[in-house]
């Protein structure tokens, strides 16, 4: 009988990892047959924990470009027929790549073996992190009321990537369609509902936070006879919470090493024959994973203020490994100016904790990143998340470790 199997890291990381399966055993595959493992991976951390364990011993690709949401991803078909083909397929787990489910329901492929490489009893929650916008702006109950042949001719600025529940939403209208006596209201929609006004939001900027559910938002500008003239097409507004739990469980360096371990196991039961030189290859690994956590205890331990802000509550994990806080402010955009309030509340946060810095995610500093911090008076860094890898870093010879000493250098700049 054909059969897939299936690693879970949920069981034992050391003594080795379950396959579920039905009908006849695997055969070898690999290097027994000289033929180098084929291992697909969805993103960059798996991707480079699997390629320092296999090294040359298997061709390991991923599918999840830098700059692609690792939630929101769809498989092309070219990525479902490589992972077909694979030996392996490894992921982090579905609370990061929820789209993993369908994609398994869709294979066909005879022995491909599976492996979720976090283990989702350390996990850690998302509710203590974010910290909460002073204000918030209800629909009200009037409805739009508007020639639904209207053009959308209006481009609206700011969106980038899903939120989390607490997030300020920033969003910017196109000033070139606005006349002199121009009105601007702001809607939105939710699920199966009518669009509605939103309270206070009759400017050029929409500023609002979310709630737990999805929603659509959009601006009309209407005349002097309140008779709309322009809109927007609608936005969607994704709200995903990872059911309540972090899934960049990566970023600690102890954790890492029980992915490490998982993808180890499945490489040894692909390919029995590479067994000593996959444990070899983990045990170099995981010596280095130690010796970072080391210089993280060394750096972090003695600290007096051991509060650290950030724009996006991604760095929980470390945060709970060497005993900070956290504080995601959640809804600063890097593309649109923050509102005079917004910037207010930001800086009135920063000389509450006492921090010297907000910590931006992998990119760039924008003109409007360096404008909040000209005006609440810190400086802006960076924290990579690595979620992505671009080929800029790779030209730069960087690399997991390379970036987490990154991570480290920046968050001493508030950890002292």
């Amino acid at each position: 009988m054909k059969r897939k199997w299936f690693v879970s890291s949920m069981l034992s990381l050391v003594t080795s990892v379950t396959l579920f399966a039905c009908g006849q055993e695997q055969s070898d595959t690999g290097s027994s047959n000289n033929t180098k493992l084929s291992v697909v991976t969805t993103f960059y951390p798996v991707y480079e924990f699997t390629k320092e364990v296999a090294v040359d011993r298997a061709d390991v690709s991923i599918i999840i470009e830098a700059g692609t949401d690792a939630h929101g991803f769809e498989p092309s078909a070219r990525d479902v027929a490589a992972i077909n083909d694979a030996d392996i397929f490894a992921y982090s787990s579905g609370e990061m790549e929820p789209w993993v489910g369908g994609l398994m329901d869709s294979l066909d492929s005879e022995d491909l073996i599976t492996v979720r490489t976090a283990k989702a009893d350390s996990f850690i929650s998302t509710e203590t992190h974010e910290h909460d916008h002073q204000e918030s702006n209800e629909p009200n109950e009037d409805s739009l009321e508007m020639d639904e042949d209207l053009p959308a001719s209006v481009e609206i600025d700011g969106l980038a990537g899903h939120y989390h529940t607490g997030d300020v939403v920033q969003l910017v209208s196109d000033a070139t369609a606005i006349k002199d006596s121009t009105k601007i209201q702001w809607y939105t929609r939710g699920a199966s509902e009518d669009w509605k006004t939103v309270s206070g939001q009759t400017k050029e900027t929409f500023e609002y936070e979310t709630t737990g559910d999805n929603f659509d938002v959009k601006v009309v500008f209407s005349d002097e006879a309140d008779i709309p003239y322009a809109q927007s097409a609608p936005i969607e507004i994704a709200i995903d919470d990872h059911e309540g739990l972090d899934p960049h469980i990566w970023l600690d360096p102890v954790l890492a090493q029980d992915q490490v371990m998982v993808i180890k196991e499945a490489l040894i039961q692909a390919d029995p024959d590479g067994k000593t030189y996959y444990e070899e290859n983990a045990e170099k690994f995981i010596l280095e994973l130690q010796r970072l956590d080391e210089e993280y205890v060394a750096a972090l331990s003695s600290a007096t203020n051991r509060v650290f802000v950030v724009q996006h509550q991604a760095f929980g994990y470390i945060a709970q490994r060497y005993n900070l806080e956290q504080i995601a402010v959640g809804g600063i955009s890097t593309e649109i100016e923050s509102s005079p309030s917004r910037i207010a509340e930001i800086s009135e946060l920063v000389k509450q904790h006492n921090v010297p810095v907000i910590y931006y995610q992998q990119g760039a500093d924008s003109s409007i990143a360096q404008t909040v911090g000209q005006e609440t008076e810190t400086a802006i860094e960076v924290l990579y998340d690595l979620e992505s890898f671009s080929k800029g870093m790779q030209d730069d010879g960087m690399d997991y470790l390379t970036l987490m000493r990154k991570n480290l250098k920046a968050l001493q700049l508030s950890i002292h």
